[in-house]
């Protein structure tokens, strides 16, 4: 089978292919073409080549007998009469090689003596054969000549059967058509053995990033394709395994935070309800009210991480749907920017914002999603940037998307950092850490957030120093 062999095998058969059928064809046809212009021929349907060379005695009989009469214009209709078919043009003319009448318009001789030395001459102009007959009066003088022009060449015996000229020109150019049809019907044959396990491989492909490893690639082959086809199927088998055991402990440690996150929000709860009572309803020293403060405060961020697992923990084990309704971006930002600018005060942080570009009154997208991922930036800048410092905001419309630039003059991105700032409970290095602490689940949440958006999200730093985080969305509509 075709198939089973080689690559190179099956372009070089798909060659020969191509050119011996071309041959067989046009062999035929010319065959063919032959048996029919003989038998066209036979029937007079088509003149010899020299047909018209053949006509030139009687005309030149004519010419002959009609003397000088022959110049004058009277006898225009019986040349005609004589000198018959369209593939035979001629032109009269005086002694001194004037035109007089005639169907060949072009000058033939300049001077008398050119006219005296062409007669009874045959020559080539301009791809005709012209043939010169004198024009002798009664006195044997030469008065002029009739000038007779014609082609070698093949041709129909009458109108009706100018077919077969076309037919002389379809036979001609057939191994070019012949050549040109079956490079495209080989050439199919060729490509659907090799587009099949292409199409396999690359459906392979596409089920393997949708995580669904149960499929097989139906190719069988002795060939570089059939090994490709094999080799990518084993490949497939053993990441199956491998990815089969990954996935399962993913899903189990999803499935453990979760639950560890459930199971403590319980205790914790308890937990801050005595710590407030205490707070509350008994009388305790400055160093009880101290411990009391410790424990409230750390039990709200055990609280918030928490939360935080919760959150995550259901971003990756379903998928959260988008809550889209519609909104004013630039009555939004200023309501963000608003509820920060008492935390922002407390450190005597200035926070800027400018919307840019033509930014749509209003668009549709998930607020509630949107407002955790500025909430996540926004509490990240303010925490590494220092007391005096300023947080910049741009906004700006571009290409279907919402662009947000949101900048500090803190102390910037480690290089660790750049690499790994949207890992899971990276918490960064000694250059960004405080005293307080985070989970280090914020930016991985941002990230999946503007994933759900349609948008991307990365980090940098200024030449300043300050840190820089960039992130869009795309712009819904209804």
């Amino acid at each position: 089978m075709m198939k089973n062999r080689s690559l190179t095998v099956q372009f070089r058969i798909t060659l020969v292919l191509i050119v011996t059928a071309s041959l067989i064809a046009t062999l035929l046809t010319y065959g063919g073409a032959i048996v029919l212009f003989q038998h066209a021929v036979h029937n007079n349907k088509i003149n010899p080549q020299n047909y018209y060379e053949q006509q030139i005695p009687k005309i030149t009989d004519y010419v002959r007998g009609k003397k000088s009469d022959i110049l004058s214009l009277a006898s225009e209709e019986g040349l005609e009469n004589v000198i018959q078919g369209t593939g035979l043009s001629y032109q009269v003319v005086n002694e001194n090689g004037n035109i007089l009448y005639g169907t060949y318009s072009d000058r033939i001789f300049e001077t008398k003596e050119q006219l005296y030395d062409r007669l009874n001459m045959t020559l080539l102009i301009a791809g005709n054969y012209i043939r010169i007959v004198p024009v002798i009066d009664a006195y044997g003088k030469i008065q002029g000549a009739v000038s007779l022009a014609y082609q070698l060449t093949l041709s129909t015996a009458n109108n009706g059967n100018t077919w077969i000229n076309y037919a002389i020109i379809l036979v001609v150019l057939s191994p070019l058509f012949y050549f040109i049809a079956f490079i495209i019907l080989f050439s199919r044959m060729l490509s659907k053995n090799i587009t099949r396990p292409l199409q396999l491989l690359k459906e392979g492909s596409r089920q393997i990033i949708d995580k669904n490893l149960d499929f097989e690639i139906d190719y069988h082959a002795q060939n570089e394709l059939g090994e490709l086809c094999t080799a990518f199927t084993e490949m497939k088998d053993e990441l199956k395994k491998s990815l089969s055991a990954q996935w399962r402990m993913e899903q189990e440690r999803v499935e453990m935070v979760e639950a560890l996150a459930h199971d403590l929000k319980s205790p914790l709860s308890v937990i801050k309800a005595y710590a407030e009572a205490l707070i509350d309803d008994t009388k305790v020293n400055e160093e009880q009210q101290q411990y009391l403060d410790v424990i409230e405060e750390n039990i709200e961020k055990s609280v918030s991480l928490v939360r935080q697992m919760q959150y995550t923990s259901d971003l990756e084990s379903s998928a959260v749907p988008l809550n889209l309704v519609p909104v004013n971006l630039s009555e939004f930002m200023e309501r963000k920017v608003h509820d920060y600018e008492f935390q922002a005060e407390r450190k005597e942080i200035t926070i800027r914002l400018n919307l840019r570009g033509d930014i749509p009154n209003s668009f549709l997208t998930d607020p509630g999603k949107l407002e955790r991922i500025l909430d996540n930036i926004l509490a990240n800048s303010l925490r590494y940037t220092p007391t005096g410092g300023q947080i910049w905001i741009a906004v700006k419309a571009e290409n279907q998307y919402i662009s947000y630039e949101i900048r500090d003059s803190g102390t910037g991105f480690s290089t660790e950092d750049m690499q790994r700032v949207f890992e899971k409970f990276y918490r960064g290095d000694k250059a960004r850490q405080t005293k307080d602490g985070h989970s280090g689940l914020g930016l991985y949440i941002t990230r999946q957030l503007v994933e759900l958006l349609g948008g991307t999200i990365k980090v940098c730093n200024l030449n300043s120093g300050g840190a820089c985080v960039v992130f869009d969305h795309k712009i819904f509509y209804e």
